[in-house]
C-alpha cells in the first residue's frame, strides 16, 4: 500500500498545477501575508538594538509561558472532548444521537467572549489560567468534534471488520485503524483550535488572563507604542510557524480517498452496556458547561439587570449589519480558499504546501495587528478603500481564510482524483470537470467551511471596532461597547441577537449528520 501511495504521490508531482487555479491562489496568499509583513516590515525598521531590547524582558517571557499554556491545554482537552464525544455519537447505541449531535455543535454559536461574559458576571473565580481552558475548551471544542464526527461518519466499516478479523481488540483496532483514518480531521480542527486560542482577545480580556494578544491591544490603545506592540506579535508569528510545522508533519502524507462509495453498509454501533449512564452524565455536563451556563446567565440579566433595554432600533440595525457582513464574506472566503485547496490536495509539492500554509498565518494574529496593517497599505496604496465596508470584508477574509481552507481541504481529500481522470479520458474539459464531477462532491464542505466562516464574522470584535466605517455598528461592537461598562443588563439583548443569528449555521453543520441517521 506505501508503493501506490508513493507512486501516486510522485504521479500527482509530475502534473503540473493548472495555471489558472495558481493563478487565483497567488493574489489570496498576498493578502493572507499583508499581516505578516506589516509586522516583520515594522520590525526591521524599529531596528535591531531596540527589537532585543524589547523582546528580552521579563513581561515577554511571562506572556510567552502563558499563551503556550494556554494554547497546548486548550488544544488538548479540545482534541480529547470533541473525538470523545464524536465517538460516542456516531459509534455507539447512544439514546438521542441527533440531540446530542445538535447540543455539541450548538457551542458554535456562542461567541467566546459571551461564554467568558456568561461566567465571569457570575462568579470571578474563573479568572485565571483554569478558568481561561476551561472557558476555551467549552468554547472551541466543536472545531474538532465536527471534522471528526465527519471523518467517523464516512469510514469504512469494513477495516475495523478486518482488524477485528485478524484478532485486534476493540481499543487496538481503534487505535490502529480508526485513529490514523480520524487525523486529518482530528489534526486540522486542533490546528483550528490553536490559531484562535493565539489570537483570541475578548475571551481573555474578560478573564484577566494576559496572553500576547491582550498585551498587544493594551499596548496599542493604552500607551500607543507600536514597536513593542509589533514585536509581540513577531513572537505571536512565530508561535504561529511552530503550530503549522507541527500539523503538517503529524499530518504526514497517507493519501484516504477511496474510489466510489461501494455498497452501503451499516455500520457496527458499539453497545455500552453498564457504561451508558456514565456517557449520558458527561455529555449532559459538558453541554451544560458549553452552553447552560452562558444561556442561563444571559436569561438572568434579561429579566433582572438594571440595565436590562431593548433598544428596537438598535437592535435591528445591528442585526442586519451583522447579517450582511456574515454572508458576504463567507462567500468571498469560500471562493478564495477553494483555489488553495485545490492546489495543496491535487498537486502536493512544496510550492503548493507554502502557499496553503501562507494562508494561515494571519488567523494567528490578533484582529487588531490585521486591522493596522490593511489600514497602512491602505491609506499608502490603495486610499479609496479606506473607511470602507470592502475593506472590513478583506480583513474578514484574511482573518479566517483558515476556516474555508481546512473545510475544502478536507472535502477534496474525501473526493476521489481518478473521477476527474475519468472525466478527462471521456472528453470534458477541465472546467466542465470540475462543475459536474468535483463541485457536487465537495459542495458539502465548502458550505460547512461557509458556515463556519459566518459564525466567526457575526460575532468578530477587534478588527470590527478598527475598521468599521464610521457610524456602522454591529452586535458584536454594541455589546463591547456595554459589557465594557459593566452594563451586563444593556449587553445581553446583543448576545443573544448573536447567538440567535448563528444558529441557522450551526444548524447547517449538522445537516450531514441528520440526513445519516435518516438514510
Amino acid at each position: 500500500m506505501r508503493g501506490r501511495a508513493a507512486r501516486r504521490r510522485a504521479d500527482a508531482r509530475g502534473r503540473r498545477p493548472p495555471a489558472v487555479v495558481l493563478g487565483l491562489s497567488l493574489p489570496v496568499l498576498a493578502l493572507a501575508l499583508v499581516p505578516l509583513v506589516f509586522v516583520v516590515v515594522y520590525a526591521v525598521s524599529t531596528g535591531w538594538d531596540e527589537a532585543w531590547r524589547l523582546l528580552v524582558r521579563p513581561r515577554v517571557g511571562e506572556l510567552l509561558v502563558n499563551t503556550v499554556r494556554l494554547v497546548v491545554g486548550g488544544v488538548v482537552a479540545s482534541a480529547v472532548i470533541g473525538t470523545a464525544a464524536a465517538w460516542l455519537v456516531e459509534r455507539t447505541h447512544l439514546p438521542g444521537r441527533q440531540v446530542w449531535n445538535a447540543l455539541l455543535v450548538a457551542p458554535l454559536a456562542v461567541p467566546a467572549f459571551v461564554n467568558s461574559y456568561g461566567w465571569v458576571s457570575l462568579t470571578s473565580k474563573v479568572e485565571g489560567f483554569a478558568g481561561a481552558v476551561l472557558i476555551v475548551t467549552m468554547s472551541y471544542f466543536p472545531l474538532v468534534y465536527l471534522p471528526v464526527a465527519s471523518t467517523l461518519r464516512g469510514l469504512d466499516p469494513a477495516l475495523e471488520e478486518t482488524a477485528a478479523a485478524l484478532g485486534h481488540g476493540r481499543w487496538r483496532t481503534f487505535w490502529r485503524v480508526v485513529l490514523p483514518q480520524l487525523r486529518p480531521g482530528l489534526l486540522g480542527g486542533s490546528l483550528l483550535v490553536g490559531l484562535h486560542l493565539l489570537a483570541e482577545f475578548g475571551a481573555l480580556q474578560l478573564l484577566r488572563f494576559p496572553t500576547f494578544t491582550t498585551a498587544i491591544y493594551d499596548q496599542y490603545r493604552s500607551s500607543f507604542n507600536g514597536p513593542a506592540a509589533n514585536m509581540l506579535a513577531g513572537v505571536l508569528v512565530l508561535c504561529c510557524l511552530v503550530l503549522l510545522l507541527g500539523e503538517q508533519r503529524a499530518r504526514g502524507h497517507a493519501r484516504l480517498a477511496r474510489v466510489g462509495s461501494g455498497a452501503r453498509r451499516q455500520i457496527e454501533r458499539v453497545r455500552l452496556g453498564p457504561w451508558l449512564p456514565l456517557a449520558l452524565l458527561a455529555l449532559a455536563l459538558l453541554a451544560v458547561l458549553a452552553l447552560g451556563v452562558p444561556v442561563a446567565s444571559l436569561v438572568h440579566w434579561l429579566v433582572s439587570g438594571s440595565s436590562t433595554a431593548f433598544p428596537v432600533g438598535s437592535l435591528v440595525s445591528t442585526t442586519v449589519t451583522s447579517l450582511a457582513l456574515g454572508a458576504g464574506a463567507a462567500a468571498l472566503t469560500v471562493v478564495a480558499a477553494l483555489p488553495v485547496a485545490w492546489l495543496a490536495v491535487r498537486y502536493p509539492r512544496w510550492t503548493t504546501t507554502l502557499i496553503e500554509r501562507g494562508t494561515y498565518t494571519a488567523n494567528a494574529l490578533p484582529g487588531i495587528v490585521v486591522a493596522l496593517a490593511l489600514v497602512t497599505v491602505a491609506i499608502r496604496f490603495a486610499q479609496p478603500v479606506y473607511q470602507t465596508t470592502l475593506l472590513l470584508v478583506l480583513a474578514y477574509v484574511t482573518m479566517f481564510l483558515p476556516r474555508g481552507v481546512v473545510s475544502a481541504r478536507a472535502a477534496i481529500v474525501q473526493a476521489p482524483p481518478i473521477l476527474d481522470d475519468v472525466a478527462h479520458s471521456l472528453g470534458v474539459s477541465r472546467w466542465g470537470t470540475f462543475r459536474r464531477v468535483s463541485l457536487p462532491l465537495i459542495a458539502p464542505g465548502l458550505g460547512a467551511g461557509a458556515a463556519l466562516v459566518f459564525i466567526a464574522v457575526a460575532t468578530e470584535l477587534t478588527a470590527t471596532l478598527l475598521l468599521s466605517p464610521i457610524g456602522t455598528q454591529t452586535l458584536a461592537t454594541q455589546f463591547w461597547s456595554n459589557s465594557s461598562s459593566i452594563a451586563y443588563g444593556a449587553a445581553a439583548p446583543y448576545a443573544a441577537m448573536m447567538i440567535l443569528i448563528s444558529l441557522p449555521a450551526t444548524f447547517l453543520l449538522t445537516r450531514e449528520a441528520r440526513r445519516s441517521s435518516t438514510a
